[in-house]
């Protein structure tokens, strides 16, 4: 991966098809990787953030699609602030969710490659661009 942004592409593309095994080649070969799905407990390791993956895409018929990227970037790290959208279908129908996720890369020998993945509950409207910033008081 050239850019963390096509790896970042390379993640949600694997998540829509549930394809684990190129899921968990984009991630860093370092044991202190970690991850964090809605609700749940901090995943540290490949071994716990695979077992994490397969569970949440056994339930199936899932759409993970990023809506908006919040980008900050160094030579050697990258963290991406997005807003997912979710939908699944269930036994309701076709139920959409949104959630907070920021996702972190940095460059290796190898190419940019996942460090972080931390998602949380969102709504549609959090991430709206701010057109003008307002005054900082410190």
């Amino acid at each position: 991966m050239a850019t963390a942004e096509e790896t970042e592409q390379a993640f949600y593309e694997a998540l829509q098809q549930g394809d684990v095994e190129r899921l968990m080649s984009l991630w860093a070969e370092d044991e202190e990787v970690a991850c964090v799905h809605p609700n749940g407990p901090r995943l540290v390791g490949p071994g716990a953030i695979r077992a994490g993956f397969e569970t949440v895409l056994s339930n199936g018929g899932m759409a993970i699609t990023p809506v908006s990227t919040r980008r900050m970037e160094t030579a050697t790290c990258a963290v991406h602030h997005v807003l997912e959208k979710v939908q699944a279908i269930t036994s309701e129908g076709l139920q959409t969710a949104y959630v907070l996720a920021t996702n972190v890369f940095v460059r290796s020998e190898l190419g940019w490659r996942m460090v972080a993945h931390h998602a949380s509950p969102g709504q549609a409207d959090q991430m709206l661009e701010m057109v003008e910033a307002g005054p900082v008081l410190h």
